[in-house]
């Protein structure tokens, strides 16, 4: 049997290595455009940055060692240009002495990845505008910023290729401006949890423009200009093209195999494509969401990854299939960590679910042990199943085993109260005794019970400071006059039996406090007595941060925001 792979990176190299682990006779042949056949992506920005300092990190396989282990011909800076379904052959050009082959295959895997979307703008072939994709790219600008050493630089696109790379100029001392068409960076994530990325950036010094669209560049004084609609244009020295991928499906679409979303190769969960000799993986592929069922592109190097492994097994006669995505994905920006797995909330109504979802805002170890960080922590779920549909965690250290663990409990399909029975490890150099996921569960445990119920920030900027409400802040006298929401009254938790004749009980009640535990102590406390009370989701560290981003002159905020008067 003999394999051809297009494209190598986490896909196609993944199922190259599965192969000949499946079957030692097997002739595999991998044919790479690039100079790279297995190489760290998701670790280019930090080779700009600085962080990687040895560029030859960068390759975690070359053909060389590709040989020794595996004995499986590589072929880097090597195109295919066509399918022959019928001969099973591919055309292949040596993009360095441009000779041109057929190669013949009984099995054909396409892992071509995505490319990176280019508007045509005008002014955009300077050449001190760039994308990053591939390793050559990243020397592209890794170069540029060594020789060139510029002062400033705009990003266009607020997802993870823009932010990170973001991040790493902004540590070189280059001024970084961000620029993002949607009201919102890292559509991974709500807008309130957002929120605090851009409240972080700002605070780094990176300018982010929101609601913001690019139309072209000039060349003026030296500098390229990054024209704006309706804005003045920002001057730089370089620019980085951020925008997004699309799948790189030309090769497919030209041999007549089926098509999914936005041109994307058709698979069904074996990694097969219309034609049963030829299979597809990685950034090209469309697939099922894991929790909708609805067509998907996700791309991430994860699911490539896997992919590219079962793609390999049906080859070699293992049953394998893929079940879909969560689009699980984590980001560093700074000393801050942003995760995300499932859906979001809007896209879960989006997609007409009925939805509810908690916040929470744990600390990340036992708080009498030094260095405990606070965490915010989102978690979404279907109101009458009590499904979990996706979780979103903002914060420092322990991000990441939550968003884990919660990603692990949604494919497991265990439902979102049942977090409470997790049985995570605790020491408390690590965690509580009741884990921030724990307490999660407790807290849609309490609200599925009716035990407690919510309103948002959203509600909160919009109710009434005339009266007719009453607005309580149960936390300290000095965390109150620190900052607090506005309209709000004072009564600490631990004062609240001993003055609910200060309250009246015909209005209902809307109760914050830092966290949101103190504030569903207190609705426990005035349920219990009577009284018709709301506890605030997430307290007003997340309320405060979402009001910072709400005030910020001239910004265009989401449907349904905008507060009668302002």
């Amino acid at each position: 049997m003999k394999v051809v792979i297009v494209g190598g990176v986490a896909g196609g190299a993944s199922a190259a290595a599965r192969l000949r682990r499946l079957n030692e006779n097997a002739e595999i042949v991998v044919f790479e455009k690039t100079g790279y056949v297995s190489y760290a992506n998701c670790g280019l920005p930090y080779y700009i940055g600085g962080v990687i300092e040895d560029k030859n990190e960068l390759a975690l396989q070359t053909p060389e060692s590709f040989w020794r282990r595996f004995r499986i011909k590589i072929n880097v800076h090597t195109e295919v240009l066509s399918i022959n379904r019928e001969k099973r052959n591919v055309k292949v050009k040596d993009l360095l002495t441009r000779r041109e082959w057929e190669e013949h295959y009984d099995k054909l895997i396409l892992s071509p990845g995505a490319k990176p979307i280019k508007p045509p703008f005008s002014g955009i072939d300077d050449d001190r505008i760039f994308t990053l994709r591939t390793v050559e790219d990243t020397f592209r600008i890794h170069d540029y910023v060594k020789e060139r050493i510029p002062n400033s630089a705009v990003v266009i696109g607020g997802g993870f290729i823009g932010l990170e790379l973001a991040e790493n100029l902004k540590e070189m001392g280059i001024d970084v401006t961000i620029v993002q068409l949607l009201n919102q960076l890292m559509v991974t994530l709500d807008y309130d949890m957002a929120s605090f990325v851009h409240n972080r950036l700002r605070q780094a010094g990176i300018d982010i423009k929101l609601n913001t669209s690019a139309t072209g560049f000039e060349n003026k004084d030296g500098k390229i200009v990054t024209l704006l609609k309706d804005q003045p244009g920002i001057a730089s020295d370089m620019v980085i093209m951020a925008v997004g991928v699309v799948p790189d499906s030309s090769l497919a679409q030209s041999a007549g195999l089926r098509t999914g979303i936005h041109g994307s190769i058709y698979v069904d969960e074996h990694m097969q494509t219309s034609d049963p000799d030829i299979y597809a993986v990685g950034d090209a592929v469309h697939i099922k969401h894991f929790i909708t069922g609805e067509d998907a592109l996700i791309a991430l190097a994860g699911p490539a990854n896997k992919q590219g492994r079962i793609a390999a097994d049906n080859i070699c006669g293992i049953e394998s299939t893929y079940s879909g995505s969560l689009g699980s994905s984590i980001i560093k920006l700074f000393d801050m960590t942003a995760a995300s797995t499932g859906l979001t909330e809007t896209v879960a109504r989006a997609a007409g679910i009925d939805c509810e979802s908690v916040v929470l805002s744990p600390i990340s170890h036992a708080g009498y042990y030094p260095g405990a960080k606070a965490m915010t922590i989102k978690v979404v779920f279907e109101k009458n199943t009590l499904q979990l549909l996706g979780a979103q965690i903002v914060g420092s250290e322990g991000v990441d085993k939550r968003i884990d663990v919660i990603a692990t409990a949604i494919h497991a399909g265990i439902r979102a109260d049942k977090l409470k029975n997790l049985d995570l490890a605790y020491a408390p150099p690590y965690s509580a005794a009741k884990d921030p996921v724990n307490m999660a569960g407790f807290m849609i445990e309490n609200i599925s019970k009716g035990l407690v119920k919510q309103y948002y920030w959203s509600n909160a900027w919009n109710l009434p400071r005339d009266g007719s409400v009453t607005l309580l802040d149960t936390r300290t006298q000095a965390e109150y006059v620190r900052g607090s929401a506005e309209g709000y009254i004072n009564i600490p938790v631990d004062e609240l039996r001993d003055r609910l004749s200060e309250i009246d009980k015909q209005k209902p009640v809307y109760v914050m406090c830092q966290s949101g535990l103190r504030s569903y102590i207190a609705c426990r406390i005035l349920s219990e007595n009577g009284f018709d009370c709301y506890n605030f989701a997430g307290g007003y560290r997340f309320y405060e941060s979402v009001i910072k981003e709400k005030m910020i002159p001239d910004k265009i905020y989401p449907c349904g925001m905008e507060r009668t008067g302002d």
